[in-house]
């Protein structure tokens, strides 16, 4: 018997490698969506080449895997990324032309998990935040997350399931990050550091808790 496959688009970034590596052991094939030909993730099954802004790539991409479930964590994830129309044309049009290609092999599908992120809720006043928190995002990051969330509202014949993650990091996170930032400072025996607001309070969850989730 085949195992099941799940299709994961980011899957060469840092919570995309710990992902497969969780979902393998729970006996599922792990298909990445690279790209470009020279991505590598020798973690995942198998690669497949298509770029989410190219929807013809991507209808292949689908024909080709025929996937059960999918996880679509591709974005650009870094809040400070300075090409802003770029922060749109990935993180929204690129899910919208996802969401298109699976919905012409809805048949075969499960459940397509989304990643969006807790940043759509901005700099609130009144704790903790629940998911009945009105949205306020407040950067370029939370406003193309939010966008792509009520866009996937139009697919509501699909089995969609939006995530919304808070802070989370673990080994592997780029050190645009605060976390791995302040550890590479630390090892390096750096003098200085460069941090944003330091009148903030942050939870911060285990990479490896939240793929598990």
């Amino acid at each position: 018997m085949s195992k099941p496959t799940i299709l994961v688009t980011g899957a060469s970034g840092f919570t995309g490698r710990y992902f497969i590596a969780a979902a393998q052991k729970q006996g599922y094939r792990c298909v990445a969506l690279c790209h470009e030909a020279s991505e590598i993730v020798p973690e995942a099954d198998e690669c497949v080449v298509a770029d989410l802004l190219d929807l013809g790539g991507l209808n292949s991409a689908i024909r080709q895997v025929k996937p059960g479930l999918v996880l679509h964590l591709a974005a650009i994830s870094f809040v400070a990324h300075e090409n802003i129309p770029q922060i749109y044309q990935v993180n929204l049009v690129g899910t919208l032309n996802l969401i298109n290609a699976l919905s012409s092999h809805s048949k075969q599908l499960q459940r397509i998990v989304i990643a969006s992120s807790a940043n759509i809720y901005g700099n609130v006043l009144s704790l903790p935040i629940s998911e009945n928190t009105v949205p306020q995002p407040a950067n370029h990051y939370g406003v193309s997350k939010y966008a792509m969330e009520m866009a996937t509202a139009q697919f509501a014949d699909l089995p969609i399931v939006l995530v919304r993650p808070f802070n989370y990091t673990g080994i592997g996170q780029s050190r645009n990050f605060l976390i791995p930032k302040i550890v590479h400072a630390y090892k390096q025996g750096e003098p200085d550091i460069q941090l944003g607001n330091l009148d903030v309070s942050r939870d911060f969850s285990d990479v490896r808790d939240v793929v598990d989730a």
